[in-house]
C-alpha cells in the first residue's frame, strides 16, 4: 500500500490536481510513474531496478475503485503484479476515513504457492495545528502472499508542507504474521521519509526507505531485498 501514501502525501502536501473525466455521476482518472526501485512495504520487488508503473481510478461522492499495475521482477520468473480496490472515504467529526479492500494479483507467478492474496484496510486520518496531517491505517489479509496464512500490516503517517511547492513526509509500518509458528521473528519493521515536489505538472519523490528484516536471513544487508535504499519516483496524473 506504499503508492497510496505517496499519491495521498503528494495531493496533500503540494496540491498536485487530478484532471478527470465526468462518468455518470463519478470520475475517471488515471496515473502513471516510473520508479528507480518498487519497494513494498520495505522489500524490493524489482530487484533494485527501475519499473514503469500506471493506473486508473473511478470516484463518486465518498466510494472509489481503481486498477493499477507495476513490473517486478521475482525470482521465480513472475514480472506483473495487477492491484485490485476499491473503498468508501466519509468524514466523520475531523477526522477522514478510508475503508476499502484491495486484491494483489500476479498473472505470470507460478502456480504453487499461491502469490495472489487479498486484504482489507482501515484509515483514518487528520490535521493537528495548522498543517500537520497525521493518520493511522491497518490492513488485514486472512492468507497473505505465498500462503502465508493470516497477517496484519499498521502504519502510521506524518506530513507538512515545507512551502507552496514541497513537503516533506514519513512513515512506519508494523507487519505481523499471525500463523506462522516456524518464523516467530519473521515481523518486522519499515520505515520511510520523503520529500515531495511538483514541477511542469509533474510530481516528484525523493524517498529514504529501510527495514530492520532481523527475522529472516539476508533481509537487511546491504543490497539485500530490505536494505536500505533510495528511490526517485517521477508521476504523471491525467
Amino acid at each position: 500500500m506504499s503508492r497510496f501514501l505517496k499519491s495521498s502525501c503528494l495531493a496533500l502536501l503540494i496540491g498536485v490536481g487530478v484532471a478527470g473525466t465526468a462518468v455518470a455521476e463519478g470520475e475517471f482518472s488515471g496515473n502513471v510513474a516510473i520508479t528507480s526501485d518498487y519497494v513494498f512495504r520495505g522489500f524490493t520487488q524489482t530487484d533494485g531496478a527501475p519499473t514503469v508503473q500506471g493506473g486508473f481510478d473511478w470516484a463518486s461522492d465518498d466510494f472509489y475503485a481503481g486498477v493499477w499495475a507495476s513490473g517486478v521482477d521475482f525470482a521465480d520468473g513472475t514480472s506483473t503484479e495487477i492491484d485490485f480496490y476499491g473503498g468508501w472515504t466519509p468524514t466523520v467529526g475531523v477526522f477522514g476515513l478510508d475503508l476499502g479492500v484491495i486484491y494483489y494479483a500476479y498473472p505470470d507467478a507460478p502456480d504453487e504457492p499461491e502469490q495472489n492474496f487479498v486484504e482489507v484496510y482501515g484509515g483514518a486520518s487528520t490535521t493537528l495545528g495548522e498543517s500537520l496531517e497525521v493518520g493511522a491505517s491497518i490492513a488485514y489479509s486472512p492468507d497473505f502472499y505465498l500462503e502465508s496464512g493470516q497477517a496484519i500490516y499498521t502504519q502510521f503517517t506524518a506530513g507538512i508542507p515545507l512551502s507552496d511547492a514541497f513537503g516533506v513526509d514519513a512513515s512506519v509500518g508494523f507487519q505481523e504474521f499471525l500463523d506462522d509458528d516456524d518464523c516467530d521473528e519473521c515481523s518486522y519493521i519499515d520505515y520511510s521519509i520523503g520529500l515531495t515536489t511538483e514541477f511542469e505538472g509533474f510530481g516528484l519523490d525523493f524517498r529514504f526507505i529501510g527495514s530492520d528484516g532481523d527475522g529472516v536471513d539476508g533481509l537487511d544487508g546491504d543490497g539485500g531485498p530490505a536494505g536500505e535504499r533510495f528511490v526517485v519516483t517521477v508521476s504523471r496524473s491525467m
